[in-house]
Formats: structure tokens, sequence, C-alpha cells
């Protein structure tokens, strides 16, 4: 079996199109469909089979598009562990949501400004589905990524994450309607502002997910209104003459005019992870900043 060939497989495994795949890997889909059609024959099992005007994955196919993530992973370690020059060296390219960025980061690029002046950091602001999508299409070699516990994420099987931080997050509400909580727990928080105007992300359905759940729990739809990816902008948002409400990390000093409730029962996590391809963590410069970001 040439492994070159289970590339082919695993992107259309996750695109579920020839032309999606043709266009992730820049080639024709004539030598998608070529370079599939041989690897049937390698391995002596049909891989495709017809849905519609378009080809799916037959159960073999999936199963060997499976054990294909861990045998590119593999071949990219042992690539990297024979690399003769295998001190850290090189440009690692990170992309992730701009608390993740400030608080691991930026901390880890003075450390190898001063340590490893050899290892550099390029750093593109994304949030999560962006940094996973430029990480698969080999734009990133790292992507810090976010999720709720009450909300999580899934990751693609060629993805390798590693928790990073978690932290409590609350409710941001304005300080003049902060007294109409009535009763204890999160879900009495919520019931609170059933009316209110609510603030979800722009870019990532992450806070809109939670929000949702813990609504339906307290028994009411949450109006969506505003969307934003910055929490500065969250916390004008809850000021403006609309009087939104938004989901804030706790212990952030907010400015006057925005409380910053608790949520208890059931309690809301916010989870941070470090995502690198498989195969591709033992590269020296990533394995470097993946060190530092761990500690």
């Amino acid at each position: 079996m040439d492994t070159r060939r289970l590339r082919y497989l695993v992107e259309l495994s996750r695109h579920g199109s020839m032309r999606a795949v043709a266009d992730v890997l820049g080639t024709t889909t004539s030598t998608v469909s070529q370079q599939i059609a041989a690897l049937a024959r390698e391995t002596g099992a049909p891989l495709l089979e017809p849905d519609g005007r378009r080809v799916r994955l037959t159960p073999a196919g999936q199963r060997l598009a499976d054990h294909a993530v861990t045998i590119l992973a593999a071949v990219e370690a042992a690539r990297a562990d024979l690399d003769p020059q295998a001190a850290p060296a090189g440009t690692v390219r990170v992309g992730g949501f701009a608390t993740a960025v400030r608080r691991s980061v930026l901390p880890a690029m003075a450390g190898l400004a001063e340590n490893h002046p050899r290892v550099r950091v390029a750093v593109n602001e994304y949030e999560p589905a962006e940094a996973l999508a430029a990480l698969l299409a080999d734009d990133l070699d790292l992507a810090l990524v976010y999720d709720y516990d009450l909300a999580p994420a899934t990751t693609d099987p060629a993805v390798a994450a590693s928790p990073l931080w978690t932290m409590p997050w609350g409710l941001g509400v304005p300080a003049a309607d902060a007294h109409r909580v009535r009763g204890e727990g999160t879900l009495a928080v919520f019931a609170a502002f059933r009316d209110h105007d609510w603030i979800g992300n722009s870019r990532n359905t992450a806070d809109e997910d939670v929000i949702r759940t813990l609504a339906s729990m307290a028994g009411f739809t949450p109006r969506f209104t505003h969307r934003a990816d910055s929490l500065d902008l969250v916390e004008d948002l809850i000021t403006a003459p609309g009087r939104g409400v938004g989901l804030l990390p706790m212990g952030r000093a907010t400015p006057p005019g925005v409380a910053l409730l608790p949520l208890t029962d059931p309690a809301i996590r916010h989870r941070a992870f470090a995502c690198t391809r498989r195969g591709r963590a033992a590269w020296p410069p990533l394995a470097l900043v993946l060190d530092l970001l761990a500690r």
C-alpha cells in the first residue's frame, strides 16, 4: 500500500466530495479518483460506492480512513524524528483566540526570544472553527481553541488536543438590573434576564450553544440581538441603551455599569486546548512551543 494515497481517502472522508478533496490538495478530481482507485486495488477492498450522483465511502473505506489518520501521523512523527535538522529552529504558525494568545503565546514568545532565538512564532487571531480548519489545511502548526464543558466541541480524528486551562464564566448584566435575580443557581440568573437582548459570538457558536442549553432548562428561548467576539465589545453592549447580557470570564475586572453574576449549579467552565495535527507535535520547534504553553 502506498501510504501517500491515504491522504486522499482521509480528505474524502472529511469533505465528502472529490471536488472538495481536489481543492484542498491542489489537484484535479481525476487525480483524486485515480489515487483512490489505485488504493482500492492495493487493499483488495472496495472503498467507494455510489450515492446518487456522488460517491461515499464503503464501510471498509471508512475503516481504512480511520486507520489512515493513525498511519499518516506515524509517518509524520518518524519524519520529524529522523530530521537531521532536529535542533529547534524554524517558524511555528499559531492561530487562536485573543485570550489564549495574550495569556499563553505572548509569554512563550518572550521565553523563546531569550533562550531559543532560532525559533520564531507567527500569530494569527482566529475563532476555534477557523483555527481548526487552517490546521487541517496545513496553514497552521498549532491551533488554540476553546469550548464549554456544557457544550463540548467535537474534533477531527486527525487532530490531537491538549488541555491548557479551565476557567469559570459568569453572566455579565447591566449593574442596574442585577437586583432582578430571585433565587439561587444558574437557572434563576438566566430566568431573571429572559426578556433582555442576549449577546452571542459572531464567528463561533460556543457561547450561543451553552446559552441556549441553559435558557431551555430555565424555560425560555433567548433572543440573540447582538454578536461579538471581543470581550470589551460584549461589555460595551451590556452598558449600551439596549442593555444586553452575555457570558464573561469570572475574575475579569468589569467597567462601571456591568455586574458579573456567578453561575453555579450548573456551573459554566470555559476550557482552552492546544491542538496539533497528529504526528506533528514531535517537530522540535513545535514541541518546544507546546512545552512552554504547558508550563
